[in-house]
């Protein structure tokens, strides 16, 4: 019996998936920007409880309003309640992650995720399969990732860590070991989308799926924790709130499933790898933050890794 599944044939990307990709990652780097300015008047947990329940809404009005189903039965509510689950537990992974461990180190192990993603599709679903020469570039892409984050490693006492703060060695590598499972779950939710009934059905049903699960989870979890409460909220907060509910729960993600349903997942997944260049260059740009030319070489490597992925086989 073959491990492989066989869905429509997909298509490699072009220069509009391209474009469209960069535009995402821009819009999910600076997510961390919003995240960061909605913390003092939102817990993070219930904050992104929030942002899924807001999200879900959205989705079933768009839904609604151009007439696509989203509970009629059509097999795909398994699989969908399965991408739910991976969905809300990359939250959670990331969320306590960052409790024991540095922000540098969470951003190297979460964004193993295209190197998983690469993996899981090339094993489990047919038309996905890597090139040795696309290896290379999942590797030397990741490589500019760790080297931009490198502090994060060199000097593990810098900023606020829990592992710092208790002078624990073994709970900065749970954190570590949390960062690498959310990178698993991501990389398993876009198997799971691109590689069952999910990829044959509508983006919105797909998203909807992940944002009601997720939202129940981490609400849920947020009231066990004593999160669910609000405090001063000013008008940035508010509208970094809404940028992450309208924008990135709901805009770009959908997109993304939409993306999914007709390019080849692992060439689209490699773009994700931008996402914290962007997150580091919105951190300069809006709150002053600072970087080094080691990120320029960094971001050179990202580039290029995306190349080699993304260039076209040699007849």
């Amino acid at each position: 019996m073959s491990t492989t599944t066989a869905l429509p044939a997909h298509r490699a990307p072009d220069s509009f998936a391209i474009l469209l990709m960069i535009g995402l990652c821009a819009i999910w780097g600076l997510q961390q920007v919003a995240i960061k300015t909605t913390n003092a008047a939102v817990p993070p947990v219930f904050q992104a409880g929030l942002r899924s329940t807001i999200a879900a809404l959205l989705v079933w009005a768009w839904a609604r309003s151009r007439g696509t189903p989203l509970f009629r039965d059509d097999g795909t509510l398994g699989a969908g309640l399965f991408a739910g689950v991976l969905f809300a537990a990359e939250f959670v992974c990331i969320f306590f992650g960052l409790t024991l461990t540095s922000a540098s180190r969470m951003a190297v192990f979460l964004y193993t995720a295209p190197c998983f993603t690469a993996l899981g599709l090339h094993w489990f679903v047919d038309g996905e399969r890597m090139r040795r020469i696309q290896w290379l570039g999942i590797v030397v892409a990741f490589a500019g990732i760790a080297l931009a984050f490198a502090d994060g490693f060199l000097h593990p006492d810098a900023g606020a860590t829990a592992s710092a703060a208790h002078g624990s060695a073994l709970a900065g590598a749970a954190g570590d070991a949390l960062g690498v499972l959310a990178g698993i779950a991501w990389a398993a939710t876009t198997v799971v989308v691109r590689g069952s009934r999910l990829a044959q059905t509508s983006a919105s049903k797909t998203l909807f799926y992940q944002l009601t699960v997720s939202a129940v989870v981490l609400l849920a979890l947020a009231l066990t924790l004593g999160e669910v409460r609000v405090e001063s909220v000013t008008p940035l907060a508010f509208a970094s709130l809404a940028y992450q509910a309208v924008i990135v729960a709901f805009v770009s993600y959908l997109l993304w499933f939409w993306l999914l349903t007709r390019y080849i997942a692992s060439r689209l997944s490699v773009f994700s790898f931008l996402t914290p260049m962007f997150g580091v260059t919105f951190g300069v740009l809006l709150l002053g933050e600072s970087f080094s030319a080691r990120f320029l070489i960094a971001a050179l490597l990202v580039l290029t890794g995306i190349a080699l992925v993304n260039a076209p086989a040699k007849r």
